[in-house]
């Protein structure tokens, strides 16, 4: 698209340049950018559209306090990470028996 943008597991949470240099986006659930966005209108603001709706928020890079910045690039990264976190129920195999892995068995002595 022309700017920078930052991701985690291939998903971006973030970009600069958008929509112009002197702003960036980050993308948030909707709830924690009605948050950002109450707290510090100043620096941020909904996208316009459908992305806005859904939670991409501007950042405006010269009002916007670093912590801020963080805590919102924080918010991104973690929405990124719960969203690709496996089903607890997917994750609960049977254990290997040691023969299956390679090790020797368990010994108390």
């Amino acid at each position: 698209m022309g700017h920078p943008d930052f991701r985690v597991g291939g998903k971006i949470i973030a970009t600069l340049g958008y929509p112009d240099e002197s702003w960036g986006m980050v993308k948030l659930t909707p709830e924690q950018q009605k948050s950002f966005v109450t707290k510090a209108p100043d620096a941020f603001r909904a996208c316009n559209g459908t992305w806005g709706e859904r939670g991409a928020t501007n950042v405006r890079l010269d009002t916007a306090k670093v912590s801020v910045v963080r805590a919102a690039l924080d918010a991104a990264c973690q929405n990124v990470v719960v969203k690709r976190a496996p089903d607890e129920s997917v994750q609960r195999k049977k254990p290997r028996s040691a023969e299956a892995t390679n090790r020797p068995p368990h010994s108390d002595g």
